[in-house]
């Protein structure tokens, strides 16, 4: 294994070890073509004095896909972004007590082009679900240069910068 690809390797341990804390990781028989995937599950209910007497109650989920590779190019971002896209969908089951259901791709690569990482920022997806009664479903992306340690993202996915400090 070159430096490069133990840097990324390091990077990607380092990552999930932050998400162990909250989401379910897994790293084993994960969906190709990704290298890990972590789910977060968020059930919660409000009652007015008793349990028989709900007001509400409220599902907000997250499935997080990572993937790592030596170079990456744009075409194959977008390929991942819709993939993942894909993915995240088919886990979504919009209820009344279904708020949201959150899909974030985390890419970590050696060689990233300038020009790849300013076109990322472009690459986005929304779904609302009965006019979002049913809740809605956003697209978080996150990528990651470990040669110059550089990141870019997308409109929702600025917040993910701080896990590549």
């Amino acid at each position: 294994m070159d430096s490069d690809q133990q840097k990324s390797s390091e990077k990607l341990q380092k990552i999930l070890k932050s998400y162990q804390r909250y989401y379910n990781v897994i790293t084993e028989n994960v969906p190709a073509p990704f290298t890990a995937y972590g789910e977060f599950l968020s059930h919660s209910e409000q009652y007015f004095l008793v349990k028989e007497a709900k007001i509400t109650e409220i599902n907000s989920n997250e499935y997080v896909y990572f993937y790592t590779t030596d170079s990456i190019t744009l075409e194959k971002i977008q390929e991942l972004s819709q993939f993942a896209w894909n993915n995240g969908l088919e886990k979504v089951k919009p209820d009344f007590s279904h708020r949201n259901s959150d899909i974030t791709l985390i890419i970590i690569s050696d060689n990233i082009e300038e020009d790849v990482l300013k076109q990322c920022k472009k690459i986005k997806f929304s779904k609302s679900y009965a006019f979002s009664l049913k809740g809605w479903s956003n697209f978080r992306l996150a990528v990651y240069c470990t040669k110059t340690n550089r990141t870019s993202s997308n409109r929702l996915g600025k917040d993910l910068r701080k896990l590549f400090t």
